[in-house]
């Protein structure tokens, strides 16, 4: 096989959450993981204990997902989650935050409930989905402000499963509005529509500081070393 350039993979969460996955997908993500060498995979709970025995002695984090798709259950549920994800061996957690409490400009519960998640997840890296494509531009820079305040470590645009008629150049937008809120205090992940290198690069250069993907492999053979 040829080599890639190592420096974009070191930045991709190689994802998987299609709710029709079977052990033979978690085989084929941990492989390209270690074939690739990208940061993370990002799989459901169910199979995080799975993925750490493929990728046990490799560089390659577990990430998985709290309160996924929608954010509408209860904190402690998100806790519980958490916590059970940490036992299982997550080094990463993407949580969703409740979108409808952010819309009743419910921002206190918002806030404590991502500091909920982080102190439940016992120092390991907390990234908040906040789902761009349905918020406003101004619920976008609350949700972000929130994320910095509740002690998030990243900001996540989104999960790849709610509604969007957005182009990718406008979650480019959501990334840069992302960045020009929060200055560098926290990490974006940028999440849903990166297909290929330019994709990528768009976000990156938009302020992105990691890539939530299910397209890595393609991305990737766009930067193979001859």
């Amino acid at each position: 096989m040829q080599q890639p350039i190592p420096d974009l993979a070191k930045v991709i969460d190689h994802t998987f959450l299609r709710p029709d996955g079977q052990k033979s997908d978690i085989d084929r993500l941990c492989r390209e993981a270690k074939h690739y060498g990208f940061y993370a995979v990002c799989l459901y709970p169910a199979y995080i204990s799975y993925a750490k025995s493929l990728l046990k002695n490799t560089p390659t984090n577990i990430c998985t997902v709290v309160g996924f798709p929608h954010g509408a259950t209860t904190t402690q549920i998100k806790e519980y989650e958490t916590r059970k994800t940490v036992e299982e061996g997550a080094d990463e957690i993407d949580m969703v935050i409740n979108i409808g409490a952010l819309k009743d400009k419910r921002y206190d519960f918002v806030k404590n409930e991502i500091y909920s998640v982080v102190k439940a997840a016992a120092g390991r890296v907390v990234k908040v989905i906040i789902e761009t494509s349905l918020l406003s531009i101004n619920e976008k820079i609350t949700a972000s402000k929130l994320c910095v305040d509740g002690g998030a470590h990243f900001i996540k645009t989104s999960t790849g499963f709610a509604p969007s008629k957005e182009s990718d150049s406008a979650k480019a937008s959501d990334v840069a509005l992302i960045r020009k809120a929060i200055g560098q205090q926290v990490g974006i992940k940028a999440s849903g529509g990166i297909r290929n290198v330019a994709d990528a690069q768009k976000m990156l250069a938009a302020g992105a500081t990691r890539l939530g993907t299910s397209s890595s492999v393609s991305i990737m053979s766009g930067l193979i070393l001859p």
